[in-house]
């Protein structure tokens, strides 16, 4: 089991919803933060609250689709807080809506920031986690990294991506012999904060009772327990999500069958036609 104290991190999408209590985890174990987020009012509030808690906190003002600025957070952790030891690729966002009302610009906005933001990101705090042979890199994904969702297409696509670029990284160190590591953190969804929350808030169905909600805390115990242990993959979610999973790989079409039969859609349909973004006519 790793200990994590005295270590530096870098928190993506730190300024609001499970960034914030991913950010507290980390503190509470005693990891110095590097914040990153666009709001700067908001961030600032977060650096705070976790600096009462007796580590070091920078806030760095980040678009994370703007190469220039993902270097300049990079250098200023190392120059603040010392050499990055975790990363922790949380900025993400979300649009349920029928592919066809989706623009190109949507389009490649999910990419930039759900995907090239974080293989750009960890591209370069690698270099140093190979030399002093040590480092973690930890992505928040979604189950709907690893089944389907009606109306998320894009959204799919760059969480489905996020799995696979977490899996062959960890693959790619494991086979080098490093300690350099990787996890992939598999949220279904999460009461309170985040996109589930602003579903709701627009008016979409609740959770299927099978499926539930998590925490934004337990999904931040998650990622404290993936890094301490090593684990390559942490699906969180209170129902039976594991099982419907390995399932559906081996019987797609079951799997979707009981998809429909649970209502596993219902939240992003529903959320479409209250924005008025789902199939016409």
């Amino acid at each position: 089991m790793r200990q994590l104290r005295g270590r530096v991190a870098i928190v993506t999408g730190a300024s609001r919803g499970i960034g914030v209590h991913i950010a507290s985890a980390l503190a509470a174990e005693g990891v110095d933060l590097a914040l990153a987020a666009r709001s700067a009012q908001e961030l600032e509030s977060v650096r705070a609250s976790i600096e009462a808690r007796g580590v070091r906190c920078i806030a760095v003002v980040t678009d994370v689709t703007d190469q220039g600025q993902l270097e300049e957070l990079v250098r200023r952790c190392e120059a603040e807080l010392g050499p990055v030891d975790l990363l922790v690729n949380n900025a993400g966002i979300e649009k349920a809506a029928a592919y066809e009302e989706l623009s190109t610009e949507d389009i490649d906005r999910f990419i930039d920031v759900n995907l090239r933001a974080p293989m750009h990101l960890t591209r370069l705090v690698l270099p140093g986690f190979v030399a002093r042979n040590r480092g973690h890199v930890v992505n928040i994904s979604s189950i709907a990294g690893l089944a389907a969702t009606a109306y998320g297409e894009s959204y799919n696509a760059t969480k489905h991506g996020v799995v696979g670029f977490t899996r062959a990284l960890r693959a790619s160190e494991q086979v080098s012999g490093s300690d350099v590591s990787a996890s992939v953190i598999c949220p279904g969804f999460v009461s309170d904060v985040g996109m589930y929350a602003g579903f709701r808030a627009d008016g979409a169905s609740r959770a299927p009772v099978l499926l539930g909600t998590s925490s934004p805390q337990t999904v931040a115990k998650a990622v404290i327990r993936a890094i301490k242990k090593d684990l390559p993959e942490v699906v969180v979610n209170p129902g039976p999500m594991k099982l419907f999973l390995a399932v559906s790989l081996v019987f797609p079409r079951f799997g979707e069958w009981v998809s429909s039969l649970i209502g596993a859609h219902d939240v992003f349909s529903s959320t479409a036609k209250a924005r008025g973004t789902s199939r016409k006519g």
